[in-house]
């Protein structure tokens, strides 16, 4: 009897077992959508592949590639693709790039107001272009006051015309009141200048920062946008390519007083052959655009670099006033002139003061013909108040005289005569190496 319960139970149990291997030794069906997983699918998924095994150390030919590509490699925050700064980046990445001994890498940005943030904190970059009013407005953030005094300039660069393009029934910019009026995206220029310049003449406007081309074809379209206010170097493409209805127009903001970190400018004919008739001259202004270093450590590796930049810059800058290709504003590049509230890099300014590096005067077209030389000199004599180079200020106003001590001639010390050598490399990786006290 107790053998045949034996048996019995050994019976049942090669039956239960035997579905189960069945299933283990069977392909396993697909699985019907919707349906919850599988138990073991979800134990194989958790398990996961085997990890790859990890790479050996770089051996030494490929950190001498590395060390190579780097050692004179500089990053500049440029701009937006469509924007006037990435051009200015990339042609001066092509005068200045000499293989592995200079080279210049233009990058894409946000726009001029981030590429501040950009040149405090982002890995990589030591230069970028800016707009010479955007200091000011980080000198009055209380979590800027010490970082702001880590930027300094090499170049006062291009002047970035104001551009206000109204619709048909707007006749001055004093209409624009309790008007919309379209800032662009964030990060923008117009975005930064523009609310300022419209709170210092006055005008309370109802601010939107969509797209400009969103904006624009509102404007073609119906009266929900009054207008559209740009910051950049003439001429702008938008405005070169296609037709605007009748009555679209630029309207003229005039320079006062009150707007003391620009400067008087102009649009004509020659910029927008089919929004301007000839002979008129709309009156504007300018914001100027600074190329801006970051105030590394004196004798640091990334300090070296900029060094190298500087006597690059000295030799070749007449390339990019007279060799064809490169765009014309850099005419009107003066070495010397100050920015007002800002500090050059002390390794340029040594130059400068110490060699003979030409003086390339300022072109008078910057300047419409019916400025008025007194509020000039005016607005020169604020800019004093505010820098410790207030002659070198006044240098740069077209009409104003050089002193005749500042006014030399000859070639500066490029790079090949240069006897100041790169520090020896420290433990500061280009690819890591943050901006500022750790």
């Amino acid at each position: 009897m107790r053998i045949s319960v034996i048996c019995i139970a050994s019976i049942a149990g090669l039956i239960a077992i035997a579905p189960l291997a069945a299933r283990a030794q069977a392909p396993s069906e697909p699985q019907r959508v919707g349906a919850p997983p599988n138990k073991e699918v979800i134990e194989l998924a958790q398990a996961g592949p085997k990890a790859p095994a990890r790479p050996g150390r770089q051996g030494p030919w490929e950190q001498q590639q590395k060390d190579r590509i780097n050692a004179w490699t500089v990053g500049l925050a440029a701009g937006r693709i469509e924007g006037a700064p990435l051009q200015f980046a990339s042609e001066l990445a092509r005068v200045l790039d000499d293989g592995d001994n200079m080279r210049v890498l233009p990058i894409v940005t946000r726009g001029p107001f981030d590429n501040v943030y950009d040149l405090l904190y982002l890995r990589g970059v030591d230069a970028a272009i800016v707009y010479g009013d955007v200091l000011d407005h980080f000198k009055n953030k209380p979590e800027f006051a010490s970082a702001w005094r880590r930027i300094n300039y090499l170049l006062s660069l291009f002047p970035s015309e104001v551009h206000v393009f109204a619709r048909p029934e707007i006749a001055s910019i004093q209409d624009l009141a309790g008007k919309v009026v379209n800032f662009n995206t964030p990060g923008t220029a117009a975005n930064f200048s523009g609310p300022i310049i419209f709170k210092q003449l006055g005008i309370e406007v109802k601010a939107t920062f969509v797209p400009h081309s969103v904006a624009m074809e509102k404007m073609r379209k119906g009266d929900e946008v009054a207008a559209t206010f740009w910051v950049s170097s003439k001429p702008l493409a938008p405005f070169l390519k296609g037709k605007w209805p009748e009555g679209f127009k630029f309207l003229p903001v005039e320079y006062t007083d009150k707007l003391e970190y620009y400067v008087p400018a102009y649009l004509d004919a020659s910029d927008y052959p089919a929004l301007i008739p000839q002979g008129k001259q709309i009156a504007t202004i300018s914001v100027p655009a600074v190329l801006a270093v970051y105030e590394w450590p004196r004798n640091s590796e990334r300090y070296w670099r900029l060094v190298r930049v500087v006597d690059y810059l000295l030799e070749r800058f007449e390339k990019l006033q007279k060799d064809p290709g490169y765009h014309e504003k850099w005419k009107d590049v003066n070495l010397r002139a100050s920015v007002p509230g800002w500090k050059r890099f002390a390794y340029l300014q040594d130059e400068l003061d110490s060699t003979k590096v030409t003086v390339v005067r300022t072109s008078a077209d910057m300047v419409p013909a019916s400025a008025d030389p007194a509020q000039l000199r005016a607005q020169a004599a604020r800019c004093a108040q505010r820098s410790s180079r207030a002659g070198t200020a006044l240098q740069a106003l077209p009409g104003v005289e050089p002193d005749p001590e500042e006014a030399v001639t000859g070639a500066s010390r490029g790079p090949s005569g240069s006897t100041r050598q790169a520090s020896p490399r420290t433990s500061e990786d280009p690819e890591t190496g943050s901006h500022g006290p750790s």
